[in-house]
């Protein structure tokens, strides 16, 4: 029995770490707090509630979600502390032997938040750590929200089947699973009810959609292109494999799917991707950044890349660089291989000094600004259609285009509600940070 009165009045205080499914949760977090009468902080105010959803990924993420943890207890040191993600999942004693942490919400647990803290501000006698198996992970945790952004991000699928050699997300997350299509059609009408005009598509493994429910993604798709009011849909990430040649003629064809693709590569080596056991060959990706290209000239796409894995090879790197500097792909987002405890990668011998993953990481990082500037120097004096974001106090709109270039607007304009618009542009050049586009001229 949840004590709904308890909730009344308290203040709360959230960091996200991790991935856009991470952020989307912890906003579905707020919402459902601040419906109880659960205000969030600001500036130096004290919470009475602190809720850290953590992320694993890497060691470093392991490092930072702990540093922030203690941070938060020192800030709020009265606090109810909760720790949830996939962190907590995966290491939850250590968290839990963290100074206080008050309660620690595994993958299948943190659905019911608000019965946890409504029997601890209760006093009931409750158990610092709530977690199963992961192999007994089943629930689904509806999430379509957007925080302080202007985009809506909704949850479709959660969970990974693909046991990747390097990752512990199946482990963190549990097996694929997803909400059916009628409820995530529903999801998004409320969203076009409360003015929100772009949507992206999230989860952990999106295009294994329908594992559950027996649907499909394209179907899914197809129905959420049917909703009246959502202006702009982006698939946030997809792999290979599972972005058919029938996904992309759709997108192509929809009038509310933008040109935008982020399409996880991790390595441009066929033999580091057998060693990842990862599910194509280098030969299927280039197909797919070829077809997206044919059907949509002006479409971005962005791609995961990994560096430094157990078995990488001076040639195998180079193999990757050459593969990645000779496709028209936009940007790159650059990540180190990290070991990870239970990960069969630790079996595969090849080893590679964490000075020379430094050395690949910026090489990439080096071809994937070439890459991005070369792409936003292409539409210099185009016109473009940009969703405006919210801007802060005192700083310019920015937003982006259907093909997401990231635009500025000049601060002569920072006084025109211009938020959660879409508007008509003509590009200029770079700005100062050459991160962006200016806006030369808005057509009202």
């Amino acid at each position: 029995m949840i004590d709904y009165s308890l909730f009344h009045s308290k203040k709360a205080a959230y960091y996200t770490l991790g991935c856009k499914l991470n952020f989307a949760e912890t906003s579905t977090f707020a919402e459902m707090l601040t419906e109880l009468g659960v205000t969030t902080v600001s500036g130096d105010e004290k919470a009475d509630i602190c809720l850290i959803n953590t992320c694993s990924v890497t060691d470093v993420a392991d490092h930072k979600c702990r540093q922030q943890i203690n941070k938060m207890v020192r800030n709020h040191p009265d606090a109810f502390v909760v720790v949830t993600g996939c962190y907590a999942q995966l290491s939850a004693e250590r968290i839990a032997s963290l100074k206080g942490v008050d309660l620690v919400l595994g993958a299948n647990e943190k659905a019911n938040l608000i019965q946890f803290l409504s029997d601890a501000w209760s006093g009931a006698d409750t158990e610092k750590i709530h977690r199963v198996k992961t192999k007994e992970i089943r629930s689904f945790s509806p999430s379509c929200s957007k925080g302080n952004r202007t985009r809506f991000f909704l949850k479709v699928q959660d969970g990974c089947d693909y046991f990747c050699t390097y990752c512990t997300i199946p482990y963190a997350r549990g097996n694929s699973r997803n909400a059916d299509i009628a409820s995530l059609v529903k999801q998004a009408e409320e969203v076009a009810q409360k003015g929100g005009k772009e949507i992206v598509i999230t989860g952990v493994n999106i295009g294994d959609f329908g594992k559950t429910t027996g649907e499909q993604f394209l179907d899914l798709l197809r129905a959420l292109d049917q909703v009246e009011g959502i202006e702009r849909y982006r698939i946030s990430s997809i792999e290979p494999n599972l972005l058919t040649d029938e996904i992309i003629d759709f997108c192509a064809s929809s009038k509310a799917f933008m040109p935008h693709f982020h399409i996880p590569l991790q390595s441009g080596s066929n033999e580091v991707l057998k060693l990842m056991h990862r599910r194509y060959d280098k030969e299927l990706f280039k197909h797919k950044v070829e077809y997206i290209r044919e059907k949509m000239p002006r479409a971005f796409i962005g791609v995961d890349v990994m560096v430094g894995c157990r078995g990488e090879t001076d040639e195998c790197f180079e193999e990757c660089y050459n593969f990645l500097k000779g496709i028209d792909v936009q940007q790159l987002h650059v990540f180190p291989y990290s070991e990870r405890p239970g990960t069969a990668a630790l079996k595969i011998p090849y080893i590679v000094a964490e000075k020379t993953k430094k050395e690949r990481s910026q090489r990439l990082l080096e071809l994937s600004d070439e890459k991005l500037h070369a792409f936003y120097e292409k539409h210099i004096g185009k016109e473009a259609v940009v969703l405006v974001e919210k801007a802060s106090k005192g700083l310019a709109y920015h937003g982006f285009t259907e093909n997401y270039i990231r635009v500025e607007f000049p601060k002569a304009l920072s006084n025109v509600c211009f938020d959660n618009s879409l508007v008509s542009v003509h590009l200029g050049e770079f700005n100062s940070k050459h991160d962006a586009l200016k806006v030369e001229t808005v057509k009202q």
